[in-house]
């Protein structure tokens, strides 16, 4: 009895700090969506972002703060938030319907998908991991079935290869989706006027210029600037400061 008394004491300020976590965040917002709603949109912004910062993420948090950006004027913003919603998201029609709008707004760039990514993006990162582990493992206890049995079964044969084999597409699916132009590298350009260049310097000369919400995917960072793959198969130096990943981590 002791032991779990001292258990539901020690559990009790975790969930009660839990509760007030999630009290909290949802009192900020609600304070945010009344402002949205008013018409405040730079309020808005600022109590999105504080729960953004505060790993509160959703795909509601950064649609509803897209949504705010976008009726600012910020369509850069906006279409990186929407962009974040799609990640944590794949399927909110709202996100996907609003990020269309900004993008035909700001005359936004993309990125070129492969044709993997292309015919591969009908599910997730995680749930193709999910089925490469469940193949793996229906695999391998085929394979072990078969050591052991008396009769090789043409059925356990069968069942290993398959598994097998969807395990490797899950894992080619999953590297191709996670490291592909759309994957994890992907980023917003979100500022006015950004310039692609050639060098790490403002006076190198300009490569492609991006309007803001434009794609590209970061391959390497040096101070101040990120080396990246540009929407037309090129590649040059972007401040670091005018663009925002879309995948977060917390």
């Amino acid at each position: 009895m002791k032991g779990r008394r001292l258990l539901v004491g020690l559990c009790c300020p975790v969930i009660c700090t839990f509760v007030a976590a999630s009290s909290f965040a949802q009192t900020d917002f609600d304070k945010a969506n009344k402002e949205y709603a008013q018409g405040h949109f730079k309020e808005a912004i600022a109590d999105y972002g504080t729960l953004v910062r505060s790993g509160q993420w959703s795909a509601n948090l950064f649609y509803d703060l897209g949504n705010a950006y976008f009726r600012a004027g910020d369509f850069g913003r906006a279409i990186l938030n929407y962009e974040r919603s799609l990640a944590l998201e794949r399927h909110h029609p709202e996100a996907a319907a609003n990020l269309q709008i900004a993008r035909d707004e700001a005359r936004a760039l993309e990125m070129q998908q492969s044709w993997p990514e292309r015919y591969l993006q009908f599910a997730s990162v995680h749930q193709y991991s999910i089925v490469a582990a469940v193949a793996f493992w229906v695999g391998a206890f085929c394979t072990v079935a078969l050591i052991f049995a008396r009769r090789r079964s043409a059925r356990l044969i069968a069942l290993s290869i398959l598994s097998f084999s969807v395990y490797a597409l899950a894992i080619f699916a999953t590297y191709e989706i996670d490291h592909g132009n759309k994957g994890r590298a992907l980023a917003i350009i979100t500022d006015d006027n950004v310039q692609a260049r050639l060098a790490t310097a403002d006076t190198a000369n300009s490569i492609l210029a991006l309007p803001p919400g434009s794609e590209i995917k970061m391959l390497n960072t040096r101070g101040d600037w990120v080396y990246a793959e540009l929407p037309n198969n090129l590649r040059g130096w972007i401040p670091a400061k005018s663009t925002g990943l879309v995948r977060l981590s917390k």
